[in-house]
């Protein structure tokens, strides 16, 4: 019988790449997704797929009787200013629905591994240095980074006095083929679709803004790596976390030169007023997944944009045939 794996968000950017990683890995994958962002077409016909909000008792019973090997956990809201702006639904969906799966597991008694997708930046905060290794102070500036740490937290109770075998993949910026420009999406999609519209490239205040900027394919590496690995019992809430990043800080300026370089396009970059509460630096360390998942990234920045930039490209060309 093959491997089994559930994966919540599947329909979705990140979510889509993590199913078909393990379909080409043998493994029988069940998605759950509401399709509140993720697209159906991005769900492969060999994935069983059921449309669920994974707060729902429908979610939690799959999760009890399906006899899952791996929970690869990404459905989520992800916009931070929308968990500024509604940090009641915020919790509902990042806390409420993790928790409703968390239990499912729990009650079903299978030995099945939780992976959840965190945050590597939110979850920080600004008063850290960079890159950022694991153990360093958790202090989020948003509801949505509150949201991520509060699910580690709850992880951390479930493996301590359930026994449960749980993981935290603590996300840089991912980016890459299949990320929505017109939903919540990071900087590299948006700036995809202007320069194939050769639209301005805008730039919030200085463009000294650093971020560590990770291919969605190292990513959905990473949660294969973590469905296997051989970990030690969970002694604290960063003991089963991991920094899934390059450890690199690139600004805002030197991405959009970049990718100009990769696209030959001709957008011009325009400043606009700095937004508020916009964290200055982030990175994160990622010897501890090198060491223990043995999981590096494998994508330069150039490479992986210079691919983001040609599926964009690609798709607005099948638009229009």
């Amino acid at each position: 019988m093959p491997r089994r794996a559930f994966v919540s968000g599947g329909a979705g950017f990140i979510g889509s790449h993590v199913t078909d990683l393990f379909l080409e890995n043998g493994y029988a994958v069940t998605v759950v997704d509401n399709l509140s962002s993720g697209k159906r077409s991005q769900v492969p016909s060999a994935a069983t797929f059921a449309e669920l909000d994974v707060g729902s008792p429908e979610a939690a019973a799959l999760v009890r009787e399906g006899r899952f090997d791996v929970i690869c956990h990404l459905a989520a809201q992800i916009d931070v200013r929308k968990s500024v702006a509604d940090p009641a639904n915020d919790a509902q969906v990042n806390i409420g629905g993790s928790l409703n799966l968390l239990e499912a597991v729990r009650q079903s008694k299978y030995a099945t591994r939780f992976i959840f997708s965190s945050t590597g930046g939110a979850v920080y905060g600004d008063l850290v240095d960079a890159p950022t290794p694991e153990e360093a102070p958790k202090d989020p500036m948003s509801p949505y980074g509150t949201a991520k740490l509060s699910v580690e937290l709850y992880m951390g109770y479930f493996a301590r006095v359930h026994g449960m075998d749980c993981v935290a993949l603590r996300y840089a910026n991912v980016y890459g083929p299949r990320q929505d420009p017109h939903g919540e999406a990071g900087v590299v999609a948006i700036f995809c679709d202007r320069l194939i519209d050769g639209t301005p490239l805008t730039v919030f205040g200085d463009g000294e803004q650093t971020r560590d900027y990770v291919h969605v394919s190292d990513v959905a590496r990473a949660n294969f790596a973590a469905a296997s690995a051989t970990l030690a019992p969970a002694l604290g809430v960063d003991s089963r976390a991991f920094n899934i990043g390059t450890g690199v800080e690139t600004d805002v300026v030197t991405l959009a030169r970049v990718l100009k370089d990769v696209s030959g396009g001709s957008s011009n970059v325009v400043h606009a007023p700095a937004r508020a509460g916009e964290q200055r630096r982030s990175s994160v360390r990622n010897d501890k997944a090198a060491r223990l998942l043995s999981w590096r990234p494998r994508m330069t920045l150039q490479d992986g944009l210079r691919d983001t930039y040609q599926w964009f490209t690609a798709r607005r060309a099948g638009d229009r045939a």
